[in-house]
């Protein structure tokens, strides 16, 4: 055996949590994510998917996506930059730039390579990149990969976000990266007052609407859009695995960041295109979430019913304003535990541990979706409330 394979044969805790029987990741889904879906030959309510929209099994999406292989087959063999840019890809951009009311977008093959790599290459030694501590791995990442200065502040302390900035070079680019909708704990960023600091400081603003698209905002437009926001932001980034069905992410901006990204980001230069059937979902989806605003309402209409349930069955759940509802736990072998209780009880949630929180804070997560009747609801919030009683919890 090799000193690698030495040093991460160490590395067992994955087997402790599976030796107590209640190792919580990899669990095999064997059809279409919807409000149900079919594991080990029986239906679990899905209360821990992204689909805020309730898309993923639609079958105008669907039909999209096998048109699309038709047509331009399953994948693109290279780059955008080089042979691998569609027309499909193109109208794409330019629909999703006016959806979120900027000049020009750029699609990437997913989110995550969207912050990496657009964040990682907009500053220089001389500038600052400034986050949220609560911001996505994706940001973090993004970040780390970048020569600029980094600072952190405080969630949502907007009077720490205020110190960090004032300890920038007043000529340099200062670019706060944050999340609008906090994908774990569920509130949003306080947009207005971020605002009012770039503009006392001179500062650029990127958000990342993984999380808004498609839930907040005139037509789904995003959390920008839903504090009216939108023309402060210089950078709008999306994500498609999530309110648009698909796979793949974007960044908006005006056409001179555009353009520097287009021939900048690395993760755009040198990564295969998105697939047609990706990209064309993904479209697909768009148009829908823009033509049918009860599905909008449907969305909120579920999320307003679970957050009172929740609140009135005693579960501690945060600050959170949107259809991700954080079931805190904060212990990290409880949070396993009610998590296996739950899918015992047929109820699918998502455990969040360190590093997606501080070990004080675990929780267990709940996702809504626009589909979900109130009856699948109170299904789950009776079940939950079982488990967490069980553990003493609640």
């Amino acid at each position: 055996m090799g000193l690698l394979q030495e040093k991460l044969a160490k590395y067992n805790l994955p087997q402790q949590f599976m030796a107590k029987g209640v190792y919580p990741y990899f669990r095999e889904i064997e059809g279409k994510q919807g409000t149900e879906v079919e594991m080990g030959g029986h239906k679990v309510l899905m209360f821990g998917s992204n689909a805020y929209t309730g898309l993923t099994g639609d079958e105008r999406v669907i039909e999209a996506g096998i048109n699309a292989m038709r047509k331009y087959g399953s994948g693109c063999a290279g780059s955008r930059f080089l042979n691998g840019t569609l027309d499909l890809h193109v109208q794409l951009e330019k629909e999703l730039a006016t959806f979120v009311g900027k000049d020009e977008a750029l699609c990437f093959s997913t989110g995550f390579t969207v912050n990496s790599g657009v964040i990682s290459c907009l500053t220089d030694r001389n500038d600052y990149i400034i986050c949220d501590d609560r911001d996505h791995a994706s940001i973090v990442d993004g970040r780390r990969l970048s020569f600029s200065q980094q600072l952190k502040y405080k969630h949502n302390d907007m009077a720490d976000l205020e110190k960090q900035l004032q300890k920038c070079n007043p000529d340099s680019v200062k670019l706060i990266v944050v999340d609008g909708v906090f994908s774990m704990e569920g509130d949003l960023a306080n947009l207005p007052e971020i605002v009012r600091l770039k503009h006392k400081y001179n500062a650029t603003i990127m958000v990342d609407e993984a999380h808004g698209l498609g839930v907040f905002g005139k037509q789904g437009r995003g959390v920008c859009d839903h504090f009216g926001l939108t023309d402060e932001i210089d950078l709008i980034m999306g994500t498609f695995s999530k309110s648009l069905a698909s796979i793949g992410g974007f960044i908006a901006a005006d056409e001179s960041i555009i353009n520097w990204l287009r021939h900048n980001a690395r993760t755009y230069i040198f990564s295969a295109s998105n697939t047609p059937a990706a990209t064309a979902a993904a479209l697909e989806a768009l148009h829908i979430i823009q033509n049918e605003p009860e599905r909008l309402e449907a969305l909120w209409e579920a999320t307003n019913y679970a957050l009172k349930r929740f609140r009135e069955a005693g579960f501690e759940i945060g600050a959170t304003e949107s259809p991700i509802i954080p079931l805190y736990v904060r212990d990290t072998d409880k949070t396993f535990m009610v998590t296996k209780l739950a899918f015992d009880e047929g109820v699918f949630i998502n455990p969040v541990i360190p590093p997606a929180c501080a070990p004080q804070d675990t929780l267990v997560r709940v996702a809504l979706m626009a589909t979900h009747t109130k009856e699948q609801i109170d299904s789950a919030v009776e079940k939950l409330t079982k488990a967490f009683k069980a553990l003493d919890i609640l």
